[in-house]
């Protein structure tokens, strides 16, 4: 059965790779080349029962973002490829840890990870108390404490460490992507209000 994923890199941010493999592992190992700065990530991978099929679907549902006709890149938030995907998934196959050749290249994402920008909920007006929820599983809830960090089971935690262990992974991720408030993710959330102050 093929695999549909969803990569995203954190030298490309904003922008998505949704493409088909029979093999994740490798596929990922074969983007990393002497062209790209930093290895890719998988966001989301599952199997389908009809990958030529569910690739096109996607591919034609987020058109309006594609980069260019010949590439797989879209720049939309990947969560959105992520829902609609979920609606063709036999068995979801995420790897738990990163895909990399060597150690440098794990120190260098390492690296490129923490130097994304803090978070702070009041950069998209979100207020002290506010709700949010887990967009993979909208029962799983949090609230909004100062500084951008979350009250998650009882937990004071930042949006990215309780997503790396809501979904069970090695490595960090990006939180913002994860969490959402009043129907979007933070991420997009952030991107839809600087864009307006421009």
């Amino acid at each position: 059965m093929e695999i549909i994923y969803i990569l995203i890199n954190e030298a490309m941010p904003g922008y998505v790779k949704i493409g088909r493999t029979t093999n994740l592992e490798q596929r990922i190992r074969s983007l990393d080349t002497t062209g790209v700065p930093l290895p890719f990530e998988c966001f989301y991978a599952c199997t389908v029962k009809d990958a030529g099929f569910v690739e096109g679907q996607l591919h034609d549902a987020f058109m309006d973002h594609r980069v260019r006709s010949s590439r797989e890149f879209f720049e939309i938030a990947p969560e959105r490829a992520v829902a609609a995907l979920r609606l063709a998934e036999v068995e979801n196959v995420t790897p738990k840890k990163d895909i990399v050749e060597t150690i440098e290249d794990q120190q260098a994402l390492n690296q490129a990870r923490a130097r994304r920008p803090d978070f702070r909920f009041k950069m998209v007006d979100i207020p002290v108390g506010a709700e949010l929820e887990f967009s993979r599983d909208k029962s799983i809830k949090a609230t909004v404490l100062e500084n951008g960090q979350i009250n998650f089971n009882g937990e004071i935690i930042t949006l990215s460490r309780a997503a790396q262990k809501i979904l069970g992974l090695s490595y960090g991720v990006q939180g913002p992507a994860y969490w959402m408030y009043d129907g979007e993710t933070l991420d997009e959330r952030r991107k839809r209000m600087e864009a307006n102050e421009e």
